[in-house]
């Protein structure tokens, strides 16, 4: 069961400087009392709050959003499957990163909790001291990769909004007789009478014409 936790807090970025909030999740049948014990120092040590303690059970995801953890670390020996994709799951609406200590040195189980989501997969040598670069590490990974989501999802964006522009263009010009020209400045003409988006205004055209159509 979890321990009890300060008042919960806005979500915030994690940023170099600040004080993080962790979350440390046990592994109710693989984890070892002094390895949480020695996590639990080095936060203490590089002036991180632990916000709890938590088995990875079914009350994981209300915790998790309840005290909004910048970071989450698991301690689990056997790395398990089931634990990993728990953890995992739970932080998908607000991805975090995930930091797994274990003494599983399995290339299958490093590829299955990669694919899964955690950020860092460290094995055997857990110390005190090692807990703060390890979390610096798996920071800055995590803040690249999410750079490279953010990025993705914004091309993917503009090519689905230019194909938009595209659709309505033809039909402007199929229904109206016109050119290309002359399509593309009425759709910014609407986009700008409208105070819209030209891809909204896009959007508008296609539906109009849908509806005409029926």
């Amino acid at each position: 069961m979890s321990s009890s936790m300060p008042p919960p807090s806005a979500p915030r970025s994690p940023s170099k400087g600040t004080a993080l909030r962790i979350l440390l999740v046990r592994d109710p049948f693989n984890s070892r009392d002094e390895d949480v014990e020695a996590i639990r120092a080095g936060l203490a040590d590089a002036g991180y709050q632990l916000v709890s303690v938590a088995d990875a059970d079914v009350d994981l995801p209300i915790l998790i959003d309840e005290s909004k953890p910048d970071l989450l670390i698991i301690e689990s020996e056997a790395a398990a499957r089931d634990v990993l994709e728990h953890v995992c799951v739970s932080t998908r609406n607000a991805p975090r990163p995930i930091v797994l200590f274990t003494d599983n040195d399995d290339a299958e189980r490093m590829r299955t909790a990669f694919a899964a989501g955690i950020t860092a997969y460290i094995v055997d040598g857990l110390t005190a001291e090692r807990v703060k670069p390890v979390l610096d590490a798996a920071l800055a990974r995590f803040g690249f990769e999410q750079q490279l989501r953010d990025e993705l999802a914004s091309t993917r964006n503009q090519l689905s909004e230019r194909k938009l522009v595209e659709r309505a263009k033809g039909m402007l010009m199929k229904q109206l007789g016109i050119t290309e020209d002359e399509a593309y400045h009425r759709l910014r003409r609407l986009s700008m009478e409208k105070k819209l988006r030209l891809a909204d205004a896009a959007q508008r055209i296609i539906d109009i014409s849908a509806a005409l159509d029926e």
